[in-house]
């Protein structure tokens, strides 16, 4: 006999009036924005003493020009041109071993074909 009884019946929680008590959602859209601080701007951020934003989907400099060393910019450009020409030759390459890939597994497959063929032909001749 158990000593503190058999049964587990725990109390019905009472259901939720409302998610949130906050009228916030009641407000029309221009006092929601003062209120919640919606209005943003642009993004913007500093790099190495450069001031950065981003408008139409690219960074722009803020004062309209780079700010960096010749040298620098001219390597960027080579280095930039030199990636975009291995990836071209990557890509190429990968062309190359699809069309080899492929033309290796027709030929398989009709290698396949073949052999089922002579194997039905010689079960016939028994």
């Amino acid at each position: 006999m158990p000593l503190f009884g058999n049964s587990f019946s725990p109390k019905k929680t009472p259901p939720r009036k409302w998610a949130s008590l906050s009228n916030l959602h009641f407000l029309d859209r221009s006092t929601r924005e003062a209120e919640l601080g919606l209005e943003y701007g642009t993004p913007t951020m500093n790099l190495a003493g450069q001031s950065l934003r981003f408008e139409k989907g690219q960074w722009v400099s803020e004062s309209g020009t780079f700010v960096g060393d010749r040298k620098d910019l001219q390597y960027l450009r080579r280095r930039n041109q030199q990636l975009e020409e291995e990836n071209n030759l990557l890509r190429l390459k990968v062309d190359v071993l699809l069309d080899m890939l492929s033309e290796t597994t027709a030929e398989s497959h009709l290698l396949e074909k073949e052999l089922e063929e002579l194997k039905q032909h010689s079960q016939r001749r028994k």
